[in-house]
Parts: structure tokens; sequence; C-alpha cells
């Protein structure tokens, strides 16, 4: 069962025009987020590259939750095309504009078209942590076994 929560957007200028984020089945977890590039300019991704590509939107997330901006799988496994710093997090006093930082791992340059699909965001609530100095933590079978230290 999922939990709603108000989240207040405004379209920039340059985004004017374009779909607001949506979820695209009942279950989905994602909002997809669209381009906001000029129309008939595509931002041309070549490989290796990587571009802040904006979407024209700003949120007012409430207190106790952020966004986290995700790669829409499709991209990743037909394109090569992903987000560079997944999952890129956007806090509850953030009020600048989206903007979706794109990496080309694939081998062929990448048009990125106004109002294209090029991530996702999950809204999500946020846990606080209160850190309490110790001499030492409590014993676990794993210690400090780190890095494959449970195996493959």
């Amino acid at each position: 069962m999922s939990t709603r929560v108000k989240v207040e957007i405004r379209q920039l200028p340059h985004g004017e025009g374009l779909a607001l984020p949506a979820y695209q089945s009942a279950h989905a977890a994602g909002l997809d987020l669209l381009a906001a590039v000029p129309d008939g300019t595509p931002l041309v991704l070549a490989p290796g590259k990587y571009a802040l590509v904006p979407t024209g939107l700003t949120i007012a997330l409430p207190p106790g939750h952020e966004a986290q901006v995700r790669p829409r799988s499709g991209l990743a496994a037909k394109h090569g095309v992903t987000v560079l710093n997944s999952p890129g997090t956007i806090d509850a006093d953030y009020r600048g504009e989206i903007g979706v930082l794109l990496i080309n791992h694939g081998d062929a340059p990448f048009p990125i078209r106004r109002g294209e699909r090029i991530a996702q965001m999950v809204i999500a609530p946020v846990t606080t942590a209160e850190f309490v100095p110790v001499a030492s933590l409590s014993a676990t079978d794993r210690g400090t076994g780190g890095f494959g230290s449970t195996g493959r």
C-alpha cells in the first residue's frame, strides 16, 4: 500500500507545454521526467560524454521527504544512457530546477529531444540519524569483513 503526499510543482518558462511528471502504470514507483531542451534542437550526447539536462521543473517537497532521480531502464538497456550520479537526491529545502545528469556509455551519439522521457523521480520519506558516540560496537557474525567477504 502506498502513501500519498502533496508536492508543489512549478513549470519554468522553458518547460511550458511539457507534461508534468506522471506515473506510467498503477503501481509504478517513479514518475517520468522529461527533457526541456529547445524544440527542434536536440542535445546530442556523444559516447563517453555527460550533460546536465534541464527538466523545466521546480518542486517543493514536504519536510521529511526527498526525491530521487533514477535512470530509466529502457535508455540504459537500449542505448547505454543512464543517470551519472544515480540516484541523484533532491532535498526538501531545494527550490532550484531539477536537472538530470545523463551519461552515454553506449557507442553511438544519443540525441535527447524535447519532451523525451529521460529519467524517473521517486518521492520517498527520509529517516534522520542521530549519531551516538560509543567506545565499541556490538559484535556480529560478519564483524569487520568488507567488500566481497560474504561471497562473490
